[in-house]
This record gives structure tokens, C-alpha cells and sequence, in this order.
């Protein structure tokens, strides 16, 4: 495979330097992509830089992750409308090690490749490099007019930052540039890879080896990924979409692929997974002829999440996504964990009702129009139970004598109460 080739059908190229492309037609070469390590979870937002390394080391280059310890401590404008929170050196290391491990499912950082991937941390190379050092070093190599050129500075100069840019923040790409240079010397890596609001820091970096080294290096940048609607990728009412379960669950980030556009869904497909371009033209064919099958998305959210999470937890999200258009999901619905159960039913009303009374029975009218407001009265209860209009767990109930008890519970704490078609309520035991 050709890299270039590659990510250009795939539109993952925004920016390239000149000469590129021969590099890597030319010999195995190191390429180095700097991740955020401000939380320990990677989101989807990284995604795109991350299947540009899988890509690069399946077409037989050497991948290197920076995780960026020391910049993590400063903050890069780039992008930015306010200064970041610094970190701490422990907090850095366990987000470095959280990481490295969601970055297990994409490289191959153990095999005995000469290109397997590396991770490394600048922090371990900055943390003892003098300010004098590094004023003499790099500083004087980049003058001011260069720095001062830079979108990112100009940006945050020019009144979209409400406190000004900082000078922390305005070295920042000379240390961004400094891994550049560190990289080149220590690893002989002459790639940097990056998104392309970080094509002023990259462009820094390069000329930095150049005047201090006189080597030749280059970059290569993938776009900013967009929503055909205009709205900002990976970002949802609760926050960013995130790669460890703790953060959004197996269900939700299936949902998430899931209910991406139509007009997203076959661009998304050529960037976040490694399906061929025949294959994607294949069934882009077919969602044209059925729209309303969505074989694009399904397939979407099916590559991805199992790319992510694991065949296992891709189908128990499938299963957790017919729950709400079965009346015969009981089982899925009693093995669902907590967090997948709150997720799905997320927004619809609750009731509390006590344990103890729960594991004593209560009769069912009772449980549906006084213990819980499900209905006004008992009248109206049992008129809907006799009609077959109540649902338990996603079980018709029809008996209005009966009692529900503490086996109803789901996760030992939840009932699931269905009104009607559509009218759904969560019984929470405490």
C-alpha cells in the first residue's frame, strides 16, 4: 500500500509538504503524531489522527505517539479561545499509560517489526533542559516575525481570546518544535503528522531542524472533520465521545456512528475504518437504492465499535438498541449493566419507590397509580392492564391482582414501566 495514495482517496490529506511523498516511496520512514494528554481517555476527536498512524504502519512506516507531557503543562493555541488547565507530572503519567492502552487496539507496539510503534513522552526530554538552555538552543534559531506569522498566534492577537495570549502559550511551538528536532536527532523520525489547525507548530519544527541541522524533514496534516450540517464532530449534549467505557458507554458510542447523516455517513466510513474503497462504493450503491435500510450507517457503527470495543460489546449494544422496538426483550433487557440501562432510557421520567416495600410486594395497581404516578388513579390503571396496554420489564402484564416483587429488578435497583406504545418510566428501588 501507498500511504499518500491511500489517505488521498480517503480525504484524509489537507496539507502535505513538498517532497513527501518521495520520502516515503523512498525508504521505511519514522513519523511522529503529538496526542493531548489532558485526560485520560482518548475521544473521537483523535480518531482521525490515530488511523493515520494504523495506516501509516500498515503501509510498512514506523509510527511513533507523542503523548505531549511537557506541552500538556503549557497549552497550544491552536484552535483555542482560552489558556488550558496544567497538569501535574502524576496525573500526566497515568493519562499517558490510559493512553498507550486504548492505542494497543490500533498499533502494534510489541512485535519485533522494525517498524513497530513507539510512545514516548516529551516531558521526559524537556523536564531537564534549562531555560538558558533552551533560549540558547532553540530560541535564537526562530525569530519573532516568524512566531508572530503563525494563524494560531494571529488568531488569539486579533481578539478571539478574551484575556490575550499568553507567553506561555506563544512558545509553545517552539517546543512543539523542539520534539521535532528531538525526534529527528535521537529516532531519525522525518515525518510529523497532525491535524490542520496544527500546521503552523509542524511548519515551526521543520524549520528548526533545518537551521540547526540542515536536515530535511516534512508534514503532513488531515483536515479538521466536520458535520455535513455545519455542527461540531464528536460533540454531543453530554459532552465528547469517548473511547473508554467509563466515560460513554459500548451502547452510546454505537449510537453515536448510528445516527450520523446520510451525507456523513460514507465520508466517515472512509476515514474511521479500513474498509476498501470498492467496498464503501458497494454499499453506498446499496444504501441509494433502500435509504431507509441505512446500510452505510450500520456498517459505519459496526466497524467502528468493534474497532473500539470489541466484537462482544458490539453485539451486546445491538441487542441493547432493539430493546426499544421489541416487545419480546425481557432477557436482553434483565442482562443490561447499569450504565447501558440509564443510557438507553435516558430522559424518561422516574419514580422512587422504597426497597423494603418492594421486596415485601406490592400489589400492581398500586405500584403503577400510588407507590409511582405511572397513572392518576387505579381506576385508569386497570382499565390499560386489562387492555394489555402495561408492560413490566418489556413483558405485557394483564393481571390486575398480581403483585410485583424485588425479582422484577433489574441491575437489583430498576423496573422498567412501558404505557403504551411509547410511554416509558423508570421505577428506581433505594
Amino acid at each position: 500500500m501507498d500511504f499518500i495514495e491511500e489517505l488521498t482517496w480517503r480525504g484524509m490529506i489537507h496539507t502535505m509538504m513538498p517532497g513527501t511523498d518521495l520520502q516515503l516511496r523512498k525508504e521505511m520512514t519514522t513519523a511522529y503524531l503529538g496526542i493531548d494528554p489532558t485526560a485520560d481517555s482518548l475521544h473521537i476527536g483523535h480518531l482521525c489522527g490515530v488511523m493515520m498512524l494504523r495506516h501509516f504502519q500498515r503501509c510498512g512506516h514506523k509510527p511513533i505517539a507523542l503523548v505531549g507531557g511537557a506541552t500538556g503543562m503549557i497549552g497550544d493555541p491552536s484552535g483555542k479561545s482560552a489558556e488550558r488547565n496544567l497538569l501535574d507530572e502524576a496525573t500526566l503519567r497515568h493519562n499517558q499509560e490510559a493512553i498507550k492502552a486504548q492505542l494497543s487496539r490500533f498499533l502494534d507496539f510489541e512485535s519485533d517489526a522494525p517498524n513497530r510503534a513507539e510512545l514516548v513522552n516529551n516531558y521526559d526530554w524537556m523536564k531537564d533542559v534549562s531555560f538558558l538552555d533552551f533560549a540558547r538552543e532553540v530560541g535564537k534559531h526562530i525569530t519573532v516575525n516568524y512566531m508572530m506569522a503563525k494563524d494560531s498566534v494571529q488568531k488569539r492577537l486579533n481578539g478571539e481570546a478574551r484575556d490575550g495570549l499568553s507567553f506561555t502559550e506563544f512558545t509553545y511551538q517552539l517546543l512543539q518544535g523542539f520534539d521535532f528536532y528531538h525526534l529527528y536527532e535521537t529516532r531519525g523520525c522525518k515525518l510529523q503528522l497532525g491535524g490542520s489547525d496544527q500546521w503552523g507548530n509542524i511548519t515551526t519544527g521543520s524549520e528548526l531542524v533545518r537551521r540547526k541541522s540542515g536536515g530535511e524533514v516534512f508534514a503532513l496534516t488531515c483536515p479538521l472533520i466536520t458535520k455535513a450540517d455545519g455542527g461540531k464532530f464528536g460533540k454531543t449534549e453530554s459532552g465528547n465521545i469517548w473511547l473508554d467505557a467509563r466515560y460513554t458507554s459500548p451502547y452510546k458510542f454505537y449510537q453515536f456512528w448510528l445516527n450520523v447523516s446520510d451525507a456523513d455517513a460514507e465520508k466517515y466510513l472512509k476515514i474511521f475504518t479500513f474498509l476498501t474503497r470498492e467496498e464503501i462504493e458497494a454499499l453506498a450503491a446499496e444504501h441509494a437504492a433502500n435509504p431507509g435500510a441505512r446500510p452505510l450507517q450500520k456498517r459505519l457503527a459496526r466497524e467502528v465499535t468493534v474497532m473500539v470495543h470489541g466484537e462482544a460489546n458490539y453485539n451486546a449494544a445491538v441487542e441493547a438498541s432493539a430493546i426499544l422496538f421489541s416487545n419480546e426483550a425481557r432477557e436482553a433487557l434483565m442482562r443490561l449493566d447499569e450504565k447501558t440501562l440509564l443510557d438507553i432510557f435516558e430522559g424518561v421520567p422516574t419514580f422512587t419507590i422504597g426497597k423494603a416495600d418492594l421486596e415485601a410486594g406490592i400489589p400492581l395497581l398500586d405500584f403503577l397509580a400510588t407507590a409511582t404516578k405511572v397513572f392518576a388513579s387505579k381506576g385508569e390503571a386497570r382499565k390499560m392492564v386489562q387492555g394489555n396496554g402495561v408492560s413490566l420489564n418489556k413483558e405485557k402484564v394483564s393481571d390486575p391482582a398480581m403483585t410485583v416483587d424485588s425479582s422484577y429488578l433489574i441491575a437489583d435497583r430498576y423496573i422498567l414501566v412501558q404505557r403504551g406504545k411509547k410511554n416509558y418510566f423508570l421505577v428506581i428501588a433505594e
